[in-house]
């Protein structure tokens, strides 16, 4: 993992906007106080999506995805309800049957609006977004926030910049922070953005962020949980 960390932050460098240091660790009490309380809160609904997974489909509870690309470049493992069928990234990705859905995956901005690899209840908690619920653990262990830029692939960082190059300076200004499991983009539009707009939109929070834009972030969330909007 080191070696491939390094690769990656040669290959993604990143822009520094920082915050006073008040900020940072107000924002970081904050971030932990509130993911213990969101977990307690959302623990019957955590306990309801577990059974659900287990009697629908056979595999993990939990997604086994592919690391994420984190602040300043560095990897790590995201949590989240397993929605699709096991080894769904690697079946796309590698299954010779699903060339011609991966490249649409590629160029719709890595999003895929009939995905046959969605279980059936899958497709009710990415449109409530039930299935991020984990990402709390991730925010707790300070890999993430609760309001900050999406957290992309390394792969689609690389492969969209190709695509949008004119988006390579606004990836080096989200990169410079923490990804988040809400933020300016996801309440929106979602997955209705495209990737150039996307990360300007994450770019333009780093630039912008305060506590009062991540309270009206946090704000606008459960209204985009509850319709669903834009969601894949």
């Amino acid at each position: 993992m080191g070696q491939a960390t390094n690769i990656l932050r040669r290959n993604m460098p990143h822009s520094e906007f920082k915050k006073s240091i008040i900020y940072e660790v107000i924002k970081r009490i904050l971030d932990i106080v509130f993911s213990f309380f969101i977990l307690l809160f959302f623990l019957p609904v955590i306990i309801l999506v577990s059974f659900a997974i287990k009697i629908n489909t056979i595999g993990p509870i939990l997604a086994d995805t592919p690391e994420r690309v984190g602040r300043n470049g560095k990897l790590f493992r995201m949590f989240k309800f397993r929605s699709m069928v096991e080894n769904a990234h690697e079946i796309l990705r590698e299954n010779p049957e699903f060339t011609n859905l991966y490249n649409q995956y590629k160029k719709e901005s890595y999003k895929l609006k009939d995905d046959p690899r969605i279980t059936f209840v899958g497709h009710f908690i990415r449109k409530h977004s039930l299935d991020e619920i984990p990402q709390l653990i991730n925010v707790i262990m300070g890999e993430m926030s609760l309001v900050g830029p999406r957290a992309y692939y390394p792969d689609e960082l690389r492969n969209q910049q190709k695509k949008y190059p004119q988006t390579k300076n606004s990836v080096k200004i989200v990169l410079c922070v923490k990804p988040g499991v809400t933020g300016f983009w996801q309440v929106s539009g979602r997955s209705e953005i495209n990737f150039d707009k996307r990360i300007e939109m994450d770019a333009e929070y780093v630039k912008k962020r305060s506590f009062i834009n991540d309270l009206l972030i946090i704000l606008q969330t459960p209204s985009a949980m509850i319709t669903g909007k834009g969601a894949l």
